[in-house]
This record gives C-alpha cells, structure tokens and sequence, in this order.
C-alpha cells in the first residue's frame, strides 16, 4: 500500500511546481495537484480496498503550508509584544494566515470533491434500474 501514496505525492508535487512555474498562486497550484491526486486515488483505494482518507492524506501532507504558519505563529508573538507591533508586521502576519487558511482549504476541497464525485457516479451505476 505504500508505493500508492508515494508515486502519487511524487505526481502532486511535479503537477504543483508545474502550475507555480506557469504562474499559478500557492492556493491555485495545491488545489490542481489535490484534485489529481483525488481523481486517482479514488478508484484505486476502491479497487484494492485501501483507505482512502490514509493514502490521500499521506499523498499530499507534505504540501502542507508550515513555512506560512510558522511566519503566522512568529508574527502573532511579535504582536504580543507591543514595542514591536506596527501596522507592516500585523498585514503580514494576517497574509501569512490567509494563505495558508487558503491553500488548507484548496488541498481539502481537492483531495475530497473527486472521491464524493467518484462515489456519486459509480454507486448511481451500480444501481439496478426500475
């Protein structure tokens, strides 16, 4: 079951760094190279009966955000401290935040929206029509 989720995060991230080349945001690049990795995984954990929230989970974690969160978490500790505050380390911080709450939500729509869209359709084709 492992070399699933590793030649697929491989794929991932080839097809992230390709949409980030072609000028694509963070958020943008994350969420074509999810939805790959959903659209593929999907039939195959139904085919081998794997668990696909293990192996699309594994498949994408390390695209997670943690440079933007730990600038976030650094910026909201500079800001507890009032002789650093200012306006410039307060809109980076909440840039920081933002980008990452982004593109948590793209790789979660991503990896999802194909497996419901795949379960959708292949339980509507397996049904017996009346």
């Amino acid at each position: 079951m492992l070399g699933w989720p590793v030649a697929i995060g491989m794929l991932a991230h080839a097809v992230r760094w390709g949409a980030l080349k072609a000028g694509a945001g963070a958020a943008t690049g994350a969420l074509v190279a999810c939805l790959l990795v959903g659209g593929i995984l999907a039939p195959v954990a139904r085919r081998w009966r794997m668990p696909f929230a293990a192996i699309g989970f594994a498949s994408v974690v390390s695209m997670m955000p943690g440079i933007f969160l730990f600038r976030m978490a650094s910026g909201l500790v500079q800001l507890a401290d009032y002789s650093n505050a200012n306006f410039d380390l307060l809109r980076a911080t909440i840039a920081d935040a933002m980008t990452a709450i982004a593109i948590i939500l793209a790789m979660s729509f991503g990896v999802v929206a194909p497996k419901m869209i795949i379960d959708r359709f292949g339980a509507a084709r397996r049904l017996p029509e009346s």
